[in-house]
């Protein structure tokens, strides 16, 4: 939580109160299994050497590349952090799914050095994944003209208003599966699942970019690209900060 260290990955356990937890992961983060297998497979080659933080960040690098988005550099020797900070996660310095202003979400990503464009290239990783109902259930019943009326009639089969909590649509309904740019397109028609979505596409200074991503493809790819290299590189753990964790979800 405080930087490119693992962190994420810790299970619940004296000292540690886990921030898998916190509201905007519980249920929504998902592929810890995919970490947990591919630690250990590194584990056998290299046994207490390669970090969770270093196969956390090249996990995307891979997933992306397999489902046709870019690829990226990625450098190595992370370290893993000691502590959770549940604290943290609740309080802020996680985007909000319920960013009303675009402004808001540029503030949050900018206390990580990230651009405003930075942060609509990564708002595109949406193209792929799923929502649980409560996260989005607001927007589809009481959006009013700010939602696209099909769309969120098509939502609410699946979100009943007072059940299904955990009831899971994709972010992208056109193409869920690709990685492509349809996720801006949908931006641009109301069709944003997400209130920090839509709101990229309202009217502010981030409108311009989801435009720009809309009409250029290739130009979405290398942003995104560039942004993830750059988020992969905020306050990682080096020489001798941290450890080593064998397991991922457990402190040495």
């Amino acid at each position: 939580m405080q930087g490119c260290e693992a962190s994420i990955l810790l299970d619940d356990g004296p000292p540690i109160i886990s921030e898998k937890n916190v509201l905007p992961n519980k249920g929504s983060v998902k592929g810890y299994e995919v970490i947990k297998a591919a630690k250990s497979e590194v584990e056998k080659l290299c046994p207490g050497v390669v970090s969770c933080a270093d196969v956390l960040t090249v996990a995307p690098r891979d997933a992306s590349e397999m489902v046709g988005g870019p690829s990226w550099s990625v450098k190595l020797g992370r370290r893993d952090s000691t502590s959770a900070s549940l604290l943290l996660a609740k309080t802020g310095a996680l985007p909000s799914f319920k960013a009303s202003r675009d402004d808001s979400l540029i503030s949050t990503f900018g206390d990580n050095g990230l651009s405003a464009r930075d942060m609509v290239a990564l708002s595109g990783a949406h193209t792929i994944g799923q929502a649980q109902c409560f996260l989005f259930r607001d927007r589809i019943y009481n959006n009013g003209s700010d939602v696209d009326a099909g769309f969120a009639s098509t939502r609410r089969r699946g979100c009943p208003i007072n059940d299904g909590n955990g009831n899971l649509a994709p972010l992208d309904l056109v193409t869920p599966n690709s990685f492509d740019y349809n996720y801006f397109k949908n931006l641009i028609q109301k069709k944003g699942l997400l209130e920090s979505d839509q709101v990229l596409f309202s009217g502010g200074s981030t409108d311009s970019i989801v435009r720009e991503y809309s009409n250029n493809p290739s130009k979405f790819k290398s942003d995104f690209a560039a942004a993830m290299e750059k988020m992969s590189e905020i306050r990682p753990l080096t020489g001798q900060e941290g450890v080593i964790r064998r397991i991922c979800g457990a402190l040495p």
